[in-house]
């Protein structure tokens, strides 16, 4: 057991897929439905395309279904998978608006493969660990603002997204080891649909309350394209002394890290390509006899600082930056 962890732990470090190793997982003949909340944001669109790819990879056909970031839309399209009569499901994101979905599938004999997302009704969930990342970034945070300051979150998606809930419960949890630091009241919540632009004025907004040296840092709590707004705006109002922190590490904000002097210093990058993939052969391993955990962990790859954001760059496939 321990060899075989082991060499698992080692795959996924290096950022490959399991399948990898193991070139006897077929889907031949199977279809399988593969529905995401949404493709406008990255994270999703990457999930999405590791998954539908590694099915067709593995010889299965794919039926996709997008929400276009409607969690009731994703919700309803499982009916539609389940009308087509698809071998099985992976089923990317969404809320609670899913779970009576997923119930009908496994009452149909139709195995759920959740994605972001865990459940009673799937037969497992692919992820990345957030209770790492949750405390990875407040440590990061903490450490970059010296252990005490004033710090700003935004949090839209605690109380509706478990994902969310505890990324940034446990950020809030190691902040209890810094009684110095305060967290402003009332909380920031974004908007998902253009989220960058609406960061941006209300960063500008918070600016406006707190003037120069009251306010030290401000942290995106589930992810990081809010982020993306939140550095403009202290661009724009000469506050790049606050530190940015956020979650997720897609190309654009890793871009914006290794920036000269940028105030965005720390974030925990995900393989949302790898999880796809990873979700796909757990469909084929389940078909094959295999008995699954509930949850498979694919490794986050912290980011501190400029050097460390060009780092995760590479490591990720998404190029160099000089």
């Amino acid at each position: 057991m321990k060899t075989l962890f082991a060499a698992t732990s080692t795959i996924l470090a290096l950022g490959l897929s399991p399948a990898f190793a193991d070139n006897t997982l077929s889907l031949e003949g199977k279809t399988i439905g593969v529905a995401v909340v949404g493709t406008q944001h990255f994270w999703d669109r990457e999930a999405f395309n590791g998954a539908t790819s590694m099915v067709e990879e593995l010889g299965g056909t794919v039926v996709p279904v997008d929400g276009g970031r409607d969690n009731q839309v994703h919700a309803d399209n499982h009916d539609v998978l389940m009308n087509r009569g698809v071998d099985a499901v992976i089923s990317i994101l969404g809320d609670g608006s899913v779970e009576p979905k997923f119930e009908a599938l496994q009452a149909a004999n139709i195995p759920v493969f959740a994605v972001d997302h865990p459940s009673p009704y799937a037969v497992n969930n692919t992820t990345s660990d957030n209770y790492y990342m949750g405390t990875t970034i407040g440590r990061y945070m903490a450490d970059a603002i010296g252990g005490e300051g004033k710090v700003a979150v935004f949090n839209a998606f605690e109380n509706s997204l478990r994902i969310c809930g505890i990324r940034t419960g446990l950020w809030k949890y190691v902040l209890q080891d810094y009684p110095n630091i305060e967290i402003i009241q009332p909380e920031l919540a974004e908007e998902f649909a253009n989220a960058p632009e609406d960061a941006r004025r209300q960063t500008l907004d918070l600016l406006s309350q707190y003037p120069e040296g009251t306010i030290d840092a401000i942290h995106v709590g589930c992810w990081d394209q809010p982020a993306i707004g939140v550095v403009q705006a202290l661009e724009e109002a000469g506050r790049t002394d606050i530190v940015v922190t956020a979650l997720d590490g897609g190309p654009e904000t890793l871009e914006i890290m290794a920036e000269d002097d940028s105030p965005f210093v720390a974030n925990v990058a995900q393989q949302p390509r790898l999880i796809g993939q990873t979700a796909a052969e757990n469909v084929a391993r389940y078909f094959a006899g295999e008995t699954l955990l509930p949850q498979t962990y694919v490794d986050v790859i912290p980011v501190y600082g400029q050097d460390g954001a060009k780092a995760a760059y590479s490591k990720l496939g998404y190029g160099e930056i000089e």
